[in-house]
């Protein structure tokens, strides 16, 4: 349940959090969202990885097919050396999840490191 809780936060405060900021208050969001929520790091990474790439690639597609394709196309031949608007949908998805992903690892990780019981450590 944590982990559906913290996916809709991921989406919806990312996409919000989006509309004022650049492109990298994505991370932002993941890593904040996973110090707070998320315990386990390879957790952490797939549910900041997932959010990140259902919001950019949904988005990608959205703003896309909203003026049938034209500019992806351009934009596909341009960069990719091939008409495939997908696969740039794709590409941008993708950049965006690698970005939460890692971001949301790195919170969690720091969580772990602030939040372990002190344990004293044996001398020699």
């Amino acid at each position: 349940m944590r982990y559906i809780l913290s996916f809709a936060l991921m989406i919806c405060c990312s996409f919000l959090l989006s509309l004022y900021m650049s492109w990298w208050s994505v991370a932002v969001v993941t890593f904040c969202i996973s110090l707070w929520l998320i315990k386990k790091p390879l957790w952490a990474f797939v549910t900041g990885f997932l959010a990140i790439l259902t919001l950019w690639g949904g988005l990608a597609w959205y703003i896309s097919a909203a003026n049938q394709h034209i500019l992806a196309h351009k934009l596909a031949a341009l960069i990719l050396q091939k008409d495939d608007p997908m696969m740039l949908i794709a590409l941008s998805g993708l950049t965006g999840a690698f970005t939460g992903g890692f971001a949301a690892l790195s919170g969690s990780l720091l969580g772990r490191l602030l939040y372990q019981k002190n344990t004293p450590v044996a001398e020699a």
